[in-house]
């Protein structure tokens, strides 16, 4: 009887997801907070859909910027240390061995078991690097396009967040209204990211969405407390 083939099943655009999260994040909390404060503060629509729309713009580039410069750092040192090893398994070959060993060594492997795999590996430069740069530096090799995705995933992701509290004001026939209409929308929103998050990344989707929607909340309320304090 053929045996059931074993199939582990791995989630595999932990990147992407991130990149949303932190995009999606921001874009609820940020102008959800802004356009709660600004309604503290001023009696026209308008006005709070302007200075939300206008903060959508400048978060989305400022955010994607920031991902796009992370992304580019992790990528640039890889590269950096990729170079140092390959400079070092062609200067001091001996001492590289001895670092491989070691690696097989960490994992219990006798001496006589541990030569053979050391010149295997030692054999071919690209592929002794690529040992180096994983068991040693536990570095994965970077995708060279990841910062530009990263950048344009995490700035959509702002703007599709943002445009959910904003949206009640463009549609309100109040200011108040408005309010009331996108603390409820945002706070559903919220709810089902923080869920759908908690899900994707092995959480309590329960826990996740109640934390994101306690977050998001404290923030608004925070903003439009002190609006109306100052005001």
């Amino acid at each position: 009887m053929p045996a059931t083939p074993h199939v582990e099943k791995h989630f595999a655009a932990s990147e992407t997801v991130r990149d949303v999260v932190i995009g999606m994040a921001d874009g609820l909390t940020v102008p959800f907070a802004l356009a709660a404060g600004l309604t503290g503060a001023v009696a026209k629509t308008h006005l709070v859909v302007i200075a939300g729309l206008a903060e959508i713009a400048a978060g989305s580039i400022a955010m994607g910027l920031g991902g796009y410069l992370a992304a580019r750092t992790d990528y640039d040192h890889y590269e950096s240390e990729k170079a140092r090893e390959t400079r070092e398994t062609a200067e001091v070959p001996d001492l590289e061995r001895q670092e491989v060993a070691d690696v097989f060594r960490g994992y219990g492997m006798s001496e006589e078991s541990i030569a053979p795999v050391v010149q295997a590996i030692a054999a071919d430069q690209k592929r002794w690097v690529d040992f180096m740069m994983r068991f040693e530096l536990g570095f994965e090799e970077p995708d060279p396009r990841r910062a530009l995705h990263s950048a344009v995933t995490i700035a959509l992701s702002y703007i599709l967040g943002g445009m959910v509290p904003l949206t009640p004001y463009m549609v309100a026939a109040d200011i108040f209204t408005g309010l009331k209409i996108s603390v409820a929308v945002t706070l559903a929103a919220l709810f089902v990211f923080g869920y759908v998050k908690g899900r994707l990344t092995g959480i309590s989707p329960l826990r996740g969405g109640l934390q994101t929607v306690v977050i998001g909340g404290l923030a608004s309320a925070a903003a439009f407390g002190l609006a109306r304090w100052i005001s």
